[in-house]
């Protein structure tokens, strides 16, 4: 299978998962690299029918079906395990050993391995067996109670911040980075990648902001949490949305002009006791027109005002076109690659695969025989 992108020739092994681990797989795969799923012989029970075509974290790959609980697969897999590069699973704590491919088992057979793990809480903690989805992971770490309204309950960032901003992405760089350590010290080790610490680690700015006295330890009572008139979001005439990131002195002075307010009639931008009267009065100003009033409005100035638009407004956006930023593959609109390469630019190696989808030809390239 012949592939490009920066990490072409990289062999990953994934151990079939749910959440972050398939979006790092992906995000690896897109870059050049061979990912062979390992999936079980049946689905796992999600309680949400889903259309394998529109499962577009499991893109670029090849599946091989193998029963983990047989002594014959377990063999199969170690195989495999010995023929990678990276090993990627998001088992519970020791789920992987009492199978017997656990990191013991794994790097006896192939010393130079990279072992992933993805879990919520970590390996080892008071909390590590202790069962958990995103918004548990990130209501633990604080940043659950930074987001949404004053008066209310925090509103859910979907799952970016733990399954894929503090998992995907923290596991991904992760296994990287040992395998860059490996390639000079010829010896692997064990990745222990937990949402808690990813998205602590993403939020590590506001954890030095709220210790230093700048950040206030409640939802829309700063400057990037809605708190601020000059960060946030306004609703439109129309029931749509604009939003305003008008942070720097001179952003703020060209808000201030769109919007038809002299400064000299104003409180000071960071006088925080004017906030709440100065979001009031944005707001209803903002409610006096449609979106695209002030689309136009804003347009080719420096006030940093963006239409908030809906995820079809947005696979339909000009930029993103330009940019090539999306693709469509097998007649289904998805992301491209991530980041761009000038030299060895990454690409989809194919849309999802059914279970088993390539297995015969993966076990080839990867130097074993098809099951008989």
């Amino acid at each position: 299978m012949t592939r490009q992108g920066p990490l072409a020739g990289l062999r990953v092994l994934e151990i079939e998962a749910i959440g972050p681990v398939p979006l790092a797989a992906m995000l690896l795969s897109d870059l050049g690299a061979d990912v062979l799923r390992v999936d079980r012989p049946a689905a796992p029970e999600l309680g949400v029918p889903r259309d394998p075509r529109f499962e577009l974290s499991a893109r670029g790959r090849r599946s091989v079906v193998i029963d983990l609980k047989d002594p014959a697969g377990v063999e199969r897999a170690l195989c495999l395990a010995e023929r990678a590069d990276i090993l990627l699973e998001g088992m519970r704590p020791g789920v992987m050993e009492r199978l017997g491919l656990g990191p013991d088992e794994c790097l006896a057979r192939n010393p130079k391995l990279i072992y992933g793990r993805m879990t919520g809480w970590g390996q080892h903690g008071p909390l590590a067996d202790t069962v958990g989805h995103d918004i548990n992971y990130i209501a633990t770490t604080g940043v659950l109670h930074a987001i949404g309204p004053r008066d209310g309950p925090p509103a859910v960032p979907l799952n970016l911040v733990g399954d894929f901003g503090g998992g995907a992405l923290v596991l991904a760089f992760g296994v990287l980075a040992a395998l860059h350590e490996a390639r000079a010290s010829g010896q692997g080790q064990v990745v222990d990648a937990a949402m808690v610490d990813g998205s602590l680690a993403l939020l590590a700015p506001v954890i030095g902001r709220w210790q230093s006295g700048a950040w206030r330890d409640q939802r829309e009572a700063n400057a990037l949490d809605g708190g601020a008139h000059f960060y946030g979001c306004y609703a439109t005439s129309d029931g749509q949305a604009v939003a305003v990131g008008a942070l720097e002195p001179r952003f703020y002075a060209a808000l201030l002009k769109g919007l038809g307010l002299s400064p000299d009639a104003l409180p000071p931008q960071h006088d925080r006791s004017a906030w709440p009267a100065m979001r009031a009065r944005l707001a209803t100003l903002f409610a006096q027109h449609p979106r695209e009033h002030w689309v136009k409005v804003f347009e080719g100035t420096e006030a940093c005002v963006s239409p908030v638009l809906s995820i079809a407004e947005a696979m339909r956006h000009a930029h993103l076109h330009a940019r090539g930023s999306l693709l469509e593959l097998d007649g289904v609109l998805q992301p491209a690659p991530v980041p761009r390469f000038s030299r060895t630019p990454g690409a989809v190696a194919g849309p999802p695969v059914p279970r088993g989808g390539g297995g015969d030809e993966a076990l080839a390239d990867w130097g074993l025989a098809a099951p008989g």
